[in-house]
């Protein structure tokens, strides 16, 4: 299969400040919702993946920026606290879950909610539950004063503890040993704590979990942040972006997968853009078992991604997202060609060879490397 790039690559035809410009010289556009509008794309969901160093950082801000400049409004997870330039040219401050509050994530339907109780327990505890823990939860939820409490983990909690002094080793008492480490434990902080819940105001949201980078609870701090941002975007009724650095967190917990994958196929009801960012493909890989269906689940979720925008991967990499993204041998070969800040742009049914371009505003915001130049 050739690399299907158009005869005369004219980038994508939207309007609107420009990314780059593509290998025959045209100014490149992007939106999603735009690009959904135009009929490039069928869902406005998206990857971003490369190299450390390629340009893939550089390009999601660009999108973030050219988003908020049309109205859209944007809530990025960042796990390593690489936003805060891009926020302080808004105005807003990036909030550390945590430090600055807590959030409460959970939907206001019942079965929703239920849903992403059980996802965050079974996260927190490395197992799927069982038909005993399912009850045990569904119990508690009945017993639940109404309206439901803010504090939803702390209700749960207190309904269960009883059975914690308990012999044995009870359904209920291994629930509540669990919800004990959200309320008091090692994840306290997150979903309960002083106070309101923070408030998700403005067109920009971001979410500093470096607090949680390199531990054991990443993926419930992701979590409970993306729980969170999904309700803000959705709530406001118009199109919004979910920026998910380091999205490995998420994807390498099959729990959360799971819940993530049905988000995933509400996006284009809810006006929703999930933006994944990738470095390492072999994280992906690494979602469980060859053939086992949590690696065909993280596989399946990134190929319903219309857009990716692919930057340069060693050689074993570029294999592994060419099995992930279904990618012909052509386009793999391209990945480990491309040079710094050249991306292969997929957008529907269409491939461009994209340079991006920063403009003078940008670079207010997208240098990462300034702590490394300040050493030298």
């Amino acid at each position: 299969m050739a690399l299907r790039l158009p005869a005369h690559d004219a980038g994508t035809g939207l309007s609107g400040r420009s990314l780059g410009q593509s290998l025959r010289g045209y100014d490149f556009v992007f939106d999603p919702f735009d690009g959904y509008q135009a009929g490039l794309v069928s869902n406005p969901n998206m990857i971003v993946a490369g190299s450390i160093g390629a340009g893939k950082s550089t390009v999601v801000k660009m999108l973030i920026d050219r988003a908020l400049c049309r109205g859209r409004r944007v809530v990025v997870i960042d796990p390593k606290g690489e936003y805060g330039d891009l926020a302080r040219i808004y105005g807003v401050r990036s909030m550390v879950l945590g430090r600055d509050g807590w959030c409460n994530p959970f939907p206001a339907e019942e079965r929703e909610c239920k849903e992403f109780v059980r996802v965050l327990v079974a996260t927190a505890q490395g197992t799927p539950l069982d038909a005993e823990q399912h009850y045990e939860i569904d119990e508690a939820f009945v017993r639940l004063a109404t309206p439901r409490p803010l504090r939803l983990l702390r209700a749960l909690y207190d309904d269960l503890r009883g059975a914690i002094g308990s012999e044995g080793a009870s359904v209920q008492r291994h629930v509540a040993l669990t919800l004990y480490r959200f309320v008091y434990g090692d994840l306290a902080g997150l979903f309960d704590g002083v106070g309101e819940p923070l408030v998700f105001e403005g067109d920009l949201v971001v979410l500093d979990l470096s607090a949680q980078w390199s531990s054991e609870s990443l993926s419930v701090a992701a979590l409970s942040a993306v729980g969170a941002a999904q309700q803000v975007i959705v709530r406001d009724g118009s199109p919004g972006y979910l920026v998910l650095d380091e999205a490995w967190a998420l994807l390498s917990d099959s729990h959360a997968l799971r819940w993530l994958q049905g988000s995933w196929k509400l996006a284009r009801s809810r006006g929703l853009s999930h933006v994944l960012v990738l470095h390492r493909w072999s994280d992906v890989a690494a979602v469980g078992n060859e053939g086992s269906a949590e690696r065909e689940r993280a596989q399946g979720l990134l190929r319903e991604c219309e857009t990716a925008w692919l930057f340069r991967q060693p050689v074993d990499e570029a294999n592994e997202m060419a099995v992930a993204l279904g990618l012909s041998s052509r386009e793999a070969h391209y990945l480990v060609a491309l040079p710094k800040g050249v991306a292969l742009v997929r957008y529907g049914a269409h491939r461009s060879v994209v340079r991006v371009m920063p403009d003078a505003r940008d670079f207010a915001f997208i240098d990462t490397d300034a702590a490394m130049r300040a050493t030298t």
